[in-house]
């Protein structure tokens, strides 16, 4: 098909103000489109560039060799090339000439070459045409001899191979048309036109065609082109506008193509000079640009790889077990497995066992044999416990016996190792290729998982303190249940100890249970697993009432209390683990099992936290406070009767205390009573602030009540203990006592009787005596019909004396006189 061409040559010396002119135009090539092409083909000189340059020079000057879209969707291929000028003259001595072909949407260049094919055409001009232009200009075939020497140049530039090919593929991205130029530094621009070769090879045809370039500009950041190459001189303003910059020109790169495995295993196939691979590998399912058809490629024609590529090749044919061939397949598990390789890394060996567990079945096991052996040798030395392992069969004939004759000493060596294994994972993997390779490890199985049951709860406890939260497996969860699942022996061992360990920290154990779930629900008695398993259950079913999650955490035990102590430890830990029970749970605990149990379970002193935390009581409303129950007082006096020799210190001080105030409240206690509430509090120290109000309220409404022995009252009154008196001050002034001063005149006058009874005892009692007189019994006594007035005048003198009676009726008329007083006074300046 013919093509329209371009002719355009820079300005002829004295032509001022012109940059160039058109010289040829062929038809189809409106004169918009012109407009839009001039700019393209403008031509600047590199720097310091003779004026008048010798033939030599002149040949050596850049052409530019471009490949453009248009705006209406069409295309030009362009050479710009320097030219002697004959028209002498004052001039340079030189102008630029270039020749373009116009290739409309859709249509190709002849013979369906890529415009890169055609840089080394002779069909390009120097000179416009002379005579008549032929209508269309045409473009004869020239030679395709784009590979020639590419392999050469390849090799030359391996330093820079990845990197490039990685920004060549990117810059080919039909979502990059809009992205900044990658910039090639070349000496020759016939270089750069080498790497566009590479590319049209390397890359697939519709990507290579997506790749717009000029070999030669000195305005790389205004250039549209996809790709365009620059002199050395040019290349740091390159990197200065921001462009992504290769420098080829120069000292090797450190780096290679970073983490591009495709642009890796493309270079190694250039560098090994076999670019027909490319071909080869596009053949091959998959996406254009992944990294596992070229590297499976490359692996099969014995090209080395590294462990990126190789991790890329066995995940690609992992994918695709059926894409190869019997004899392919066998030379890529060959590459994959050779013994030369010693850099291979935790990734490759996850695609390795995923390629093994594809083509397990599907291959002879003489084929799979050697992954089988390389999994296996990398589980035990390498530690990798993410691997997936082969089964039992994997190995037939010599294979197995060779690895498990070389692994079985490491194996039973670590396994043996009190310091060691040092992780779930590991514990479990060695377990597993143990079994998988016949290796006997009973002898050691006792101690393997005694140590191993501790660390799944403190491995599954850190992964829970970093945010993963109980929702997320655990990450040696899947390997531990198939180990379980696959060892009977293991499975019974394990469970066990994680059974005995459960008393010890069953939250732990309920947390760990709830993100592993193990299989337990065999014949093995496992009490305290059971419970922990059932715990959330029941948690969630009724809520709040512990008492009721108890009774059912203890029935899944199936064990009785009082045949096995332990499962009390285990339920109380399960329901109470963060806190301490109430009196009444505590007091449910206590009865549910005999003392004997909770000393062996040794949840008695969950009972005494209940006791000694316990809230004050709150006397009934209108009652006594003398006849108020006290559960935790009650509780304590249970707890020293039921383990004296476990209670000790100042926990028993603290119980003594509370017993004592039961005493007080229902009893007769020794004498010394404010002696006693001091030592004990003293002994308790520090004692939690609800005990001491409770003992402190206690005495005090014991000696507030009128059968108190004056004795009592006596050692009270003048032990001038502040925070006693206090508490005796603050009971006094309770609505029971206030109360019963107003209805009951003989207590109102025993209240008087003891309220000025000492009034030089110490410095804390007269002060808060004479304000409870005041305060308290005065407005009691107001309120009182003169009757009972009257009555508590003569029981203060039948209990004490005339005189006292004097007293009370002299502090009774003081109050009223004052008052009548303060009514003449308001009448008299109302008047």
């Amino acid at each position: 098909m013919s093509l329209a061409q371009v002719h355009y040559t820079s300005a002829a010396p004295g032509d001022e103000g012109a940059d160039g002119r058109f010289t040829a135009v062929g038809p189809g090539v409106t004169g918009a489109l012109l407009g839009e092409i001039e700019p393209l083909l403008r031509y600047e000189l590199p720097e310091g560039t003779p004026d008048r340059p010798s033939d030599a020079e002149l040949r050596s000057l850049p052409q530019a060799f471009t490949y453009a879209t248009l705006s209406d969707g069409s295309r030009l291929v362009f050479r710009s090339a320097p030219v002697r000028d004959t028209a002498g003259g004052a001039g340079p001595g030189f102008r630029f000439h270039t020749h373009a072909v116009h290739l409309p949407p859709g249509v190709p260049l002849p013979g369906d070459r890529l415009p890169v094919e055609t840089w080394r055409s002779p069909h390009w001009v120097a000179v416009t045409p002379g005579g008549a232009i032929p209508d269309p200009l045409t473009l004869p075939p020239g030679p395709t001899a784009v590979s020639e020497g590419l392999d050469d140049f390849a090799v030359s530039r391996g330093p820079w191979l990845a990197a490039v090919l990685a920004d060549l593929r990117r810059a080919s991205d039909p979502e990059d048309s809009g992205g900044r130029p990658v910039v090639l530094v070349e000496r020759r621009c016939a270089d750069v036109a080498r790497w566009l070769g590479l590319a049209s090879v390397t890359l697939p045809r519709e990507s290579a065609e997506r790749l717009t370039f000029t070999t030669y500009t000195r305005r790389p950041g205004s250039s549209a082109a996809r790709v365009v190459g620059v002199l050395p001189e040019d290349g740091e303003a390159a990197r200065a506008a921001g462009l992504r910059v290769h420098v080829c020109a120069g000292q090797p790169p450190s780096a290679g193509g970073g983490d591009d495995a495709w642009a890796t295993t493309a270079a190694r196939v250039w560098r090994s000079r076999s670019s027909e691979l490319f071909r080869e590998a596009r053949e091959l399912p998959g996406e254009p640009f992944a990294a596992g058809p070229l590297a499976v490629t490359a692996l099969c024609a014995g090209i080395t790889l590294g462990p990126d590529e190789r991790a890329a090749a066995a995940g690609w044919a992992a994918d695709r077990p059926y894409a190869l061939d019997a004899d392919r397949t066998g030379r890529l598990v060959d590459a994959l497995a050779s013994p030369g390789i010693d850099d291979r890394t935790g990734p490759e060996f996850d695609a390795v066992g995923r390629l093994f567990g594809a083509l397990e079945g599907r291959c002879p096991a003489s084929v799979t044999a050697p992954l089988a052996a390389m999994l296996v040798t990398e589980a035990v030395r390498g530690g990798n416990g993410s691997l997936e392992l082969p089964r039992r069969d994997a190995f037939v004939g010599p294979e197995g016996a060779a690895v498990a004759e070389r692994l079985a000493p490491e194996i039973l060596t670590e396994l043996g190792d009190r310091a060691g294994p040092r992780s779930v994972a590991r514990t479990v993997q060695l377990l597993r290729v143990a079994r998988l390779l016949g290796v006997d490890s009973t002898e050691s199985l006792p101690g393997v998982v005694d140590r191993l049951a501790p660390a799944l709860l403190a491995e599954a406890a850190v992964q829970e303190s970093r945010g993963a939260g109980s929702e997320e497996p655990v990450g040696f969860a899947p390997a531990l249940l198939e180990l379980l699942d696959e060892q009977f022996e293991v499975r019974t061992a394990l469970l066990g100890a994680l059974d005995r360990l459960a008393p010890q920290d069953p939250g732990a154990v309920a947390r760990f249970l709830e993100r592993v779930a193990l299989p337990f629900t065999g014949t093995q008695a496992l009490p305290h697993l059971r419970m922990c398993a059932e715990v959330p259950g029941a948690m969630a079913t009724l809520g709040g009432d512990r008492a009721a999650v108890w009774h059912r955490v203890l029935r899944a035990a199936g064990l009785s209390p009082f045949a096995e102590p332990l499962v009390l430890r285990t339920a109380v830990g399960l329901v109470w683990a963060d806190r301490a029970p109430t009196v009444e749970e505590a007091r449910l605990l206590l009865d549910a099992a005999t003392s004997d149990a909770h000393r062996a379970a040794g949840t008695w002193a969950r009972l005494v936290d209940a006791a000694l935390g316990a809230p004050a009581a709150e006397p009934p409303a209108g009652g006594s406070p003398a006849a108020s129950t006290d559960e935790a007082a009650a509780l304590a006096h249970d707890l020293l009767r039921g383990f004296p020799g476990e209670i000790g210190g100042r926990q028993r001080a603290g119980l003594l205390l509370l017993d004592l105030v039961r005493e007080l409240r229902t009893g007769a206690p020794e004498p010394g009573w404010a002696e006693a509430v001091r030592t004990l509090c003293a002994q308790a120290d520090p004692v939690e602030p609800a005990l001491r109000e409770r003992a402190h309220t206690a005495l005090a409404e014991r000696l507030l009540a009128p059968d108190r022995p004056g004795a009592e009252l006596y050692d009270f009154v003048h032990g001038d203990d502040a925070e006693l008196i206090a508490a005796y001050d603050r009971t006094a002034r309770t609505d029971p006592v206030r109360i019963r001063l107003r209805t009951q005149p003989a207590y109102a006058a025993d209240c008087f009787t003891v309220w000025t009874a000492h009034p030089h005892a110490g410095r804390t009692w007269p002060p808060v005596a004479a304000a409870l007189l005041d305060e308290v019994l005065r407005p009691a006594v107001r309120a009182m019909s003169p009757e009972d007035v009257a009555e508590v005048e003569a029981t203060v003198g039948r209990t004490g004396s005339s005189g006292r009676a004097d007293a009370f009726r002299t502090w009774n008329r003081a109050r009223t006189l004052g008052r009548l007083g303060r009514r003449i006074v308001g009448r008299v300046r109302r008047g």
